[in-house]
């Protein structure tokens, strides 16, 4: 299961926000350091689709598809000379596909902030540099260690890597993230088991007061900063959406239709998060269970039947394919197949977000 991390400064709000993603209620406490051990909480990743096949098949069991969100520990200033258990966070960041850095863009004089004043682009700098210094720190040991290997140029994956190494050096020595510069697969492939925390994925989650969902000039800010890394940004109330997670789903809907809003912030959220990562949905659907799985973008179909068993990718014969649409607008699988919509597809058709399958296969 793939995974987001949520980090920012202490007292910005994180354990709150993923309390209300969750609702697992883990220690939000108004001092530095709350959360030592990250929390993990498993959301469901919400999909009206979902909802409109459990209508349409009536079966025995619904199951969404799921993500993992990990409540990192606050980062101070020093994090990555150890600062206030600084090694000890940075290593739980490592462990994560994308990051969720919470911002506090909202003024409060009973809620302590670490650095004295509301300065979203500081924090969001503060951060940024921790994980900067953390990642130089990594490549400065490795590089002396192949440099006269790579002046060799015998072996050529020691050659790529000292490059790419280099390249991201180069980089991160100008107080730049690792994302900022362009890789190609194959050097993103090379320097992979580093888990360099500024080349992870990166969502702003900017933290408003309850009279502000629509943004202000902190978010303006933020918006701004992230246009020039392709980075993402949410809006939230995470005081606003924990009272929501306490509704029942009825209630919840009129809650949200009451604040003038599409969707919670925490939907907003786990959406973005999960297509942050490049990953989409497919089904399965019938009288005894409608499913939603998760495969990355660009996977085959015989690699989509390897999600739901081992034995389907190996046996792997074909997939009938309705696209979601197509199913809707006919009413049936009967009717889909009727009107040849329903396609037989090979071991190497790429699957569409939103693609119901039976997978055909024989062990």
């Amino acid at each position: 299961m793939l995974t987001c991390g949520i980090v920012g400064l202490p007292n910005v709000g994180k354990s709150t926000l993923f309390n209300a993603l969750t609702r697992a209620g883990a220690l939000a406490a108004n001092y530095p350091f709350a959360t030592i051990e990250p929390n993990v909480g498993i959301v469901e990743v919400p999909d009206s689709r979902l909802t409109i096949l459990n209508e349409m098949y009536q079966p025995k069991k619904l199951v969404p598809t799921l993500f993992e969100f990990t409540d990192i520990a606050g980062l101070v200033k020093g994090a990555s000379k150890g600062e206030g258990l600084g090694n000890q966070f940075l290593s739980h960041i490592r462990e994560v596909d994308a990051i969720a850095q919470v911002v506090r863009c909202f003024v409060d004089e009973n809620i302590t902030h670490v650095e004295g004043t509301v300065d979203p682009l500081r924090d969001i700098e503060t951060i940024t540099l921790e994980l900067i210094l953390a990642d130089l720190e990594v490549i400065e040991r490795r590089l002396p260690k192949i440099e006269k290997k790579a002046q060799l140029k015998v072996d050529k994956e020691i050659v790529r890597e000292y490059e790419v190494l280099s390249k991201i050096k180069i980089a991160l020595e100008d107080e730049m993230p690792a994302r900022s510069i362009k890789l190609h697969p194959n050097e993103l492939k090379t320097v992979r088991h580093y888990s360099f925390l500024t080349l992870k994925p990166m969502i702003y989650v900017a933290n408003v007061s309850e009279t502000e969902l629509n943004g202000n000039k902190y978010v303006d800010e933020i918006v701004e900063y992230a246009g020039k890394y392709n980075d993402e940004v949410v809006i939230i109330s995470a005081q606003i959406e924990a009272e929501i997670s306490e509704l029942d789903s009825d209630d919840r809907l009129m809650f949200i239709s009451e604040l003038g809003i599409d969707e919670s912030g925490v939907d907003s959220l786990i959406k973005k998060s999960y297509s942050l990562l490049g990953l989409k949905t497919y089904f399965t659907a019938g009288e005894k269970e409608v499913r939603a799985w998760t495969f990355k973008n660009g996977m085959n179909a015989k690699e989509c039947a390897g999600i739901i068993h081992s034995d389907f990718e190996k046996g792997f014969i074909r997939a009938e394919t309705i696209a979601f649409n197509d199913l809707i607008e006919l009413g049936s699988e009967k009717a889909a197949k009727e009107n040849g919509r329903m396609r037989l597809e090979g071991k190497d058709y790429l699957v569409k977000d939103g693609d119901v399958l039976h997978i055909r296969f024989n062990v």
